[in-house]
């Protein structure tokens, strides 16, 4: 993928995920609409960014034949991303919500466990119907 289809598939990513998590994070966690948007868009900034650098990290070590990846090579895939993105984000939750490790731990498990699946998913889909080249033309630089 070149940089116009990696920041498309970023932001089409988060996007789609926003949708999903901000208002189920609200129901199930309890807290305001509006720190869980602020939370949720601060995550997606962070996303954005790691998932640009680490797929090109792992397209380096996986290779570039994204379409015949296996289920083992796509599990890694999810696993080291999310597991990077806890790495990171832990600390900006739990200072932001003013809550205590153990919580923003708690809090993120759930997360962690809805964009794992959530991240497998998605991926598999978009490398299957790869969506960019409808509107980048095969791939290539706009």
């Amino acid at each position: 993928m070149n940089t116009a289809e990696r920041i498309f598939q970023a932001i089409f990513f988060e996007v789609s995920m926003l949708a999903i998590v901000v208002p189920i994070s609200v129901l199930l966690a309890g807290f305001a609409a509006e720190k869980m948007v602020i939370v949720g868009i601060a995550l997606s900034m962070i996303a954005m960014l790691w998932n640009y650098i680490y797929n090109i990290v792992f397209d380096k070590l996986a290779g570039d034949n994204r379409i015949e990846r296996s289920l083992v090579v796509r599990i890694i895939h999810s696993c080291g991303f999310e597991f990077g993105m806890v790495a990171i984000t832990l600390p900006v939750i739990a200072w932001y919500l003013n809550i205590s490790w153990f919580e923003a731990i708690i809090l993120e498990a759930g997360f962690l466990t809805f964009i794992l699946v959530y991240t497998f998913i998605f991926n598999w889909l978009y490398d299957r119907y790869q969506p960019y080249k409808k509107w980048f033309g095969k791939g290539q630089l706009i």
